[in-house]
């Protein structure tokens, strides 16, 4: 029978019964050092005047977005491991995948946003300041944010008019699109060609922006003079670089191959690398080799 589904049960990791609790503190712990980071990140760029250019601006941003990233995600992941209860709402499985698809989306249109923003500044130094005047700059995030919300839309309107029928187990530890569509006694070609299609041209449009930014960015780079400023501007991109990587290594594995909707066992790990990973190490990536903002912390814990 085609019955609606009232609730659905998170099965991700279950198979594992000794680690429950275990998971639960990594999660729990990983949760914490993710939003004390970036909002410490927040707090250095928004308390130091001499932070307040467009790369900050953006690094600002991309931290309030990981915190709300995580957010959707984490949390109910401890909670679920730590207590056992793997319910979880129709309407809150849609309402987790509404939003888990908003930020992840958005974070991608950051990360191509950040290439852009690194390549003019080095590529075309004397007409940065004109290129990525502040009315760019904001258009820019909210464009992210609109390109993410259409993306949502799309993909949890397409999975919740699917029937869901039998057992409800997501074999996942939350509502993600490939693992609810694999529940569905519904035909979900439509669903995984419109996934394939949508989620495709995103990361590989994106990660496009990104490579052929930084691979001029680094031709820039080793045509410059100076060893030292070959040094400063290579140790700045090989951290921004480990960041993209990993990020659409990860969601390129999910998201834009055929037959990922239907292998959900191997989602649980990757998909810890983009949910919980990636916004923890951010702050850390974009910040370690980064002089300015040391300074700043150096400045703010001072006072």
């Amino acid at each position: 029978n085609h019955t609606k589904a009232t609730e659905f049960i998170l099965t991700g990791f279950k198979s594992y019964p000794g680690s429950q609790l275990l998971l639960s503190v990594l999660f729990s712990a990983m949760y914490v050092v993710t939003v004390v980071g970036n909002a410490c990140m927040v707090l250095i760029i928004r308390m130091d005047s001499k932070l307040h250019t467009p790369m900050y601006f953006f690094l600002e941003n991309l931290s309030i977005l990981d915190i709300c990233y995580s957010s959707v995600i984490t949390p109910k992941a401890a909670l679920t491991f730590s207590l056992g209860r793997r319910i979880i709402s129709y309407n809150g499985c849609a309402s987790q995948m509404f939003f888990f698809s908003l930020f992840g989306t958005t974070e991608a249109f950051f990360l191509a946003v950040m290439a852009y923003d690194r390549f003019s500044a080095i590529c075309n130094p004397l007409l940065y300041q004109i290129i990525m005047n502040k009315r760019l700059c904001i258009f820019m995030v909210v464009g992210s944010y609109l390109s993410g919300c259409i993306n949502c839309m799309i993909q949890t309107g397409f999975t919740f008019t699917l029937s869901f029928c039998g057992p409800k187990e997501i074999n996942h530890f939350f509502c993600d699109v490939p693992a609810v569509m694999h529940v569905s006694c519904s035909d979900t070609l439509v669903n995984e060609i419109i996934m394939l299609a949508v989620c495709g041209s995103i990361i590989v449009g994106t990660a496009l922006v990104v490579f052929i930014s930084y691979g001029y960015i680094i031709i820039t780079i080793v045509r410059m003079p100076s060893a030292e400023s070959r040094r400063k501007a290579f140790s700045t991109c090989s951290s921004h670089m480990l960041a993209v990587t990993l990020f659409f290594g990860a969601v390129f594995f999910m998201y834009a191959q055929p037959g990922a909707p239907s292998s959900p066992d191997k989602s649980n790990t990757i998909s810890i690398l983009y949910t919980i990973v990636v916004p923890m190490v951010n702050p850390f990536i974009y910040t370690l080799r980064n002089q300015e903002v040391k300074g700043s912390l150096k400045k703010l814990l001072k006072r």
